[in-house]
Order: C-alpha cells, then sequence, then structure tokens
C-alpha cells in the first residue's frame, strides 16, 4: 500500500465518503483551564484540522472556545467526540449526543465514537450512533479500542458497520491483525496513544531518528500515516504541536517499516479491552 503523503490536509476517505484527515491533535487529560483552548489554537494555527476529544477528558467545552477563537470556519475542521461508557444505551446515547453538542458549541459533529466495548450495551448504543447518522446530526460514526471479536458482534446485526477503530497502536502494540481486518472490512484505523506516552527510548527508534535527522517521534508518527493509520498525538505545547507535524518531509523505506514492525511486544499502556472495569 502505497499512500501519497503532502501535508496536514492529507485525508483518508471513510466507507460512507466522507474524507477524515490523516492527522490531528489529540486532547486527552488537557483538563487545566486555558490550556486545551491554547492547544487547540496552536494546532490549527501550525495547520491541523482534525481535533479529537472525548465526554470522559472533560475538556469539550474549552476545545469549543479554541475552535471558536481559532477563526477557522468551521466547516474545515474534523472534530471528534465519544459517548462514554456510563452513557450507553440507546437514548442515553442520544442525549450525550446532544450534551456533547452543547459543550462545543456545535450544531452538527464530523465523528462520533462508542468509547469502549462496555458488555450488552455495544448494539443499543450503535442503533443510537445509526439514527444520529442517518439524521444527518454527525458526518461519520465508529468505535474506539474494539478487537475482532467485538467488531464481528457489532456487525452481525448493524445497518451501519463502523467506519473507524481508534485504538492503542504503536510500534510497542503494531496491532497487525486488527489492522489487516479492518482493512478487509473498509474499517480506518486511527492510533491513540501513538508515542507511547512518551516511551520513545527504543534503540531502533533512535537509529532511525539519527538516520534521517528526525526526532523519534517523528519517525513513529511517519510509521504510522504510511501504513495508513490515522494519527492523534497529544501535547500542549506549541513547539511540539508544530515539531509533531514535521513529518511530511522525508519518507521511511520498506526496509525502515520493517525495522519499526519488528519492534512489536504487544505491549500495552492503556486497558486492554477485554479487561477494563470502568
Amino acid at each position: 500500500m502505497t499512500i501519497q503523503l503532502q501535508g496536514l490536509k492529507d485525508t483518508v476517505e471513510l466507507h460512507n465518503g466522507v474524507q477524515m484527515p490523516r492527522f490531528g491533535l489529540g486532547v486527552w487529560q488537557v483538563t487545566e483551564e486555558g490550556v486545551v483552548e491554547q492547544a487547540v489554537m496552536s494546532a490549527i494555527k501550525a495547520g491541523y484540522r482534525s481535533i479529537d476529544t472525548a465526554k470522559i477528558y472533560g475538556n469539550e467545552d474549552g476545545v469549543g472556545r479554541g475552535i471558536r477563537d481559532s477563526g477557522i470556519s468551521r466547516d474545515e475542521l474534523f472534530i471528534t467526540t465519544k459517548v462514554w461508557n456510563a452513557d450507553m444505551g440507546y437514548e442515553s446515547t442520544l442525549q450525550a449526543f446532544q450534551a456533547s453538542l452543547d459543550k462545543l458549541g456545535l450544531d452538527k459533529l464530523d465523528l462520533y465514537l462508542i468509547h469502549w466495548p462496555v458488555e450488552g450495551k455495544i448494539k443499543d448504543t450503535w442503533r443510537a450512533m445509526e439514527k444520529l447518522y442517518k439524521d444527518g446530526r454527525v458526518s461519520a460514526i465508529g468505535v474506539c479500542n474494539f478487537h475482532i471479536h467485538h467488531l464481528k458482534e457489532l456487525m452481525q446485526d448493524a445497518e451501519i458497520k463502523p467506519m473507524l477503530n481508534q485504538v492503542e497502536c504503536h510500534p510497542l502494540l503494531s496491532q497487525a491483525e486488527l489492522r489487516e481486518f479492518c482493512q478487509q472490512h473498509g474499517i480506518v484505523v486511527e492510533a491513540w496513544s501513538p508515542l507511547m506516552q512518551g516511551n520513545l527510548g527504543l534503540p531502533e527508534l533512535a537509529d532511525l531518528a539519527k538516520k534521517h535527522g528526525k526526532t523519534p517521534a517523528q519517525i513513529v508518527l511517519r510509521w504510522d500515516l504510511q501504513h495508513g493509520i490515522v494519527t492523534i498525538p497529544k501535547s500542549t505545547h506549541e513547539h511540539r504541536i508544530i515539531e509533531n507535524a514535521g513529518v511530511f518531509d522525508f519518507e521511511l523505506s520498506a526496509e525502515d517499516m520493517a525495522l519499526i514492525d519488528g519492534i512489536n511486544q504487544n505491549k500495552r499502556f492503556g486497558p486492554d479491552p477485554d479487561n477494563f472495569d470502568f
């Protein structure tokens, strides 16, 4: 798979034809007053067009303020949020969606995701997602943290299959089997914690960073993009937000990609979707 990469305006086409930026800003754990607004504005100023938040992050209102203060037209931006576990179920998902829209100060969402595969709640929640999509209130719907068996279970009864699956994915957890399954079914894969929560001190990454004159973080983010993985690195610092996006002026060779693929240890920094208690 060869992907032509030009810059932050690059998009991937979801299976319903919606164009989603391949590169965006994540804002997990960014709750300090004013910090998320500044991060969003810095990212948009740097050319980012995709912002990923969630109800549980507690910063949808700040993201909304950052969007409004950026001065960029709403239709140029791609905004994602997620339904939290406690809100799953048909009616409660519809209510949670409206609450998120209100906090963001938006009248439509680009992407709405189920945050975790809560047993017994997935199918009713997905019916609500389908309704929101059919009613034109969201441009695309998808899931987070779904293993292959979760996706199979959902798709047994779904009218609309997920357009995207956002999962923990990085060189230590490359998710090759899941990525292959999603590709076969036309589901885009998006990586959360692509930078391994800062655990970038791997010799292979250091060698490739030196070879290409880049940082280990830039090597990982380029690896994502060349694999067709949408990526949303989190940062609150303007210089790092700009630096993270400096991945469009070099290319990893097939050998480089294989070297990074070989780092995989199936190591998670976050919870396993088959074993979480929240």
